[in-house]
Order: structure tokens, then C-alpha cells, then sequence
């Protein structure tokens, strides 16, 4: 390499050489440096190296010196650190709405950040998750558009679709498009919704983004609700169960004390469960009404005692009595 361009990209060099094959584990020595400039055609001396080091320090590029004979340097200052990247790495692989091929992209992208041996390192210790990975491989470029209209506050249009038997897609509303309002995304149980505004019903809506296909931006301005309360992602999520919506309602449960972690999990940390002297405690929370919240309720058998208020109550009777007739239906 001419002399005169190593002379310019050689900072720039050092800085990439100890970015990515460094940390405070493995730092890399003054002659294994200057020998990593020299396959690439960079010459350098000693001497001139440590003014390098200084110089990128002295510009913010922090490089870690443990000073010996022959001086070892790392680059420290990470922007995730171990844990966070062990999260990153976890909550992609269990995410089922990322598509195979995707998922082994992100890995690789993620366990670069903590450098080429951290990264090593993370990919060996990946958990293979038992998760049933999405096929619609659109979904990057769905999430792209809604994220876009989101900043823009402009409308949406989509088809929207489920599958039949074969696995076929069969678009709902005759293959119509839909349009939306986004106001927010949301991340549940592993899959990703779309939240958005529904002018026709004045409430909340939502969509899977995996079930959306040719998601384009409109030049309308998105329309929201009068009542701002109603776009907080956090309560709404809260009130939704499996992400199936229904009538708010302000509901009265009891929940055997052993199941309080439960409360807090699903109802978030506002919640203030009263114990009682039978071993209940007692809270009120808002939720959607709809048979997964019935089946939830059911789940906890005799531990859990919707109490109020009774046209819940008789719904949930109902829906018990339905369940155990289909079940009854063949011995009689």
C-alpha cells in the first residue's frame, strides 16, 4: 500500500483491528498489533503506534493500555454488555414471528456487537427454543411501512389474511384492503400487533403484523381518539388476554394467595390485591371481556373466583355450562 494513503486510514485501521477483535478478555498486544497493520500492508513502528493510541483517546475512541514491555490493548466501552446481548439473543430466538432465516441474521448481527470473541462465545451458548417460526417473509418490510407511518402520523392500507387447512392464505373481506390508523406497535406472547384506531367503532384495534401484506402509506393523516387514555399501549395490553378484544370491563377477582405472582405478571404493579381471612386475596383490574379471559379464569380452577360484577359472572356460568355440553354431547 502507498505509503501516503496507509498514512491516512491508519488510525482508522487501528481503531477497526481493536474494535472487533477485542475486549478487557482478550486484549491484543503491541507486536500483534503492528503485525495485524503489516498483512494489511500498513507499516508502523512502535514509537509512532503509541502516538496513534493517544491521539484516538484524545478524540473520544477510548482504547484500554495495560502498560508492560509490550504494551496490551482493548477496547472496552461496549454498547451492550453480556447480559443485555444474552436477552437480545434469547428474545429473537423465542420470538415467533421472525422467519427462520431472519432469526439466524439477527443472531449474527447481535453477537457482533460484543466484538468477534464475545461474539463467538454468545452463538456457542445459544438456546435452541422450542418455537414455531413464521413463514411470511413480508413482515420486514410491514413492519418498515407501519413504523414509517407511525413518524409520518399518516393512514395505512393492507390486505389481511389467515390460513386454511392446507396452510393456504385466505384474505378476509373478499380480498379487500383494510385501513388503519397506527398508533403503536406491540410485542405479545410472541407475536407482534399492529395497535391502531378505529374510526367506524371509536375504539382500539388490532392486527397481526405477520397476517398483513402489502402494507402502503397513505397521504392521510392518521385520525385518533378523542380520549388520549385510550391509546396507552401498556393499559391496553394489560386489559387484552391473548390478544383477543372484547367490552372493557372493570372486573372483581379472588386468587388463592399462592398465586399472587400471578396478579402482578398479568395485572402490572399498580394492582393492590387485599388478602382476606380464607387464604383469597381480592382485587379489581380492567379487562377485556372474551372467551380466552373466561378460559384464563378457568385455568386456575378452584384457586381463582370471579365475584363480580354479575352479568360477568352469568357470562362466565355460560360459558363453563357450553364447554362441559360439547364435551357431554356424545354420552347421551
Amino acid at each position: 500500500m502507498d505509503n501516503r494513503v496507509a498514512s491516512k486510514i491508519v488510525l482508522l485501521k487501528i481503531w477497526e483491528i481493536l474494535n472487533q477483535e477485542t475486549d478487557e478478555d482478550n486484549p491484543m498486544g503491541s507486536t500483534a498489533l503492528l503485525a495485524r497493520l503489516a498483512e494489511i500492508g500498513i507499516p508502523c513502528d512502535r514509537r509512532t503506534l503509541y502516538k496513534y493510541i493517544d491521539l484516538l483517546n484524545e478524540w473520544g475512541y477510548e482504547v484500554e493500555c495495560a502498560r508492560s514491555r509490550n504494551n496490551k490493548y482493548w477496547v472496552a466501552d461496549r454498547k451492550f454488555d453480556m447480559p443485555e446481548l444474552h436477552i437480545m439473543l434469547d428474545a429473537v430466538q423465542a420470538a415467533s414471528f421472525i422467519p427462520e432465516g431472519k432469526t439466524a441474521e439477527l443472531v449474527r448481527k447481535i453477537a457482533s456487537l460484543g466484538g468477534s470473541r464475545k461474539g463467538e462465545v454468545l452463538k456457542k451458548n445459544i438456546v435452541a427454543f422450542n418455537t414455531t417460526k413464521n413463514t411470511n417473509n413480508e413482515i420486514y418490510y410491514a413492519v418498515n411501512e407501519i413504523v414509517t407511518a407511525i413518524r409520518k402520523k399518516k393512514q395505512i392500507i393492507f390486505y389481511y389474511f389467515d390460513y386454511d387447512c392446507a396452510h393456504n392464505k385466505i384474505y378476509r373481506r373478499d380480498h379487500h384492503h383494510y385501513k388503519a390508523n397506527p398508533c403503536a406497535t406491540i410485542f405479545s406472547e410472541g407475536h407482534y400487533y399492529l395497535l391502531s384506531y378505529d374510526t367506524r367503532y371509536d375504539k382500539m384495534s388490532h392486527y397481526r403484523i405477520d397476517r398483513m401484506e402489502g402494507v402502503r402509506i397513505l397521504e392521510d393523516d392518521i385520525e385518533l381518539p378523542k380520549d388520549k387514555a385510550a391509546m396507552n399501549v401498556g393499559r391496553h395490553k394489560r386489559q387484552l388476554f391473548g390478544m383477543f378484544s372484547g367490552a372493557t370491563e372493570k372486573v372483581t377477582l379472588e386468587l388463592h394467595e399462592s398465586l399472587i405472582d400471578v396478579v402482578f405478571d398479568v395485572f402490572g404493579d399498580e394492582v393492590r390485591p387485599k388478602r382476606r381471612e380464607d387464604g383469597f386475596v381480592r382485587f379489581s383490574a380492567e379487562v377485556q371481556i372474551s372467551p380466552i379471559f373466561f378460559g384464563w379464569c378457568c385455568s386456575f380452577g378452584d384457586k381463582l373466583r370471579l365475584v363480580g360484577p354479575a352479568e360477568i359472572q352469568k357470562e362466565l356460568g355460560e360459558y363453563i355450562l357450553s364447554l362441559s355440553n360439547s364435551y357431554n354431547k356424545e354420552k347421551r
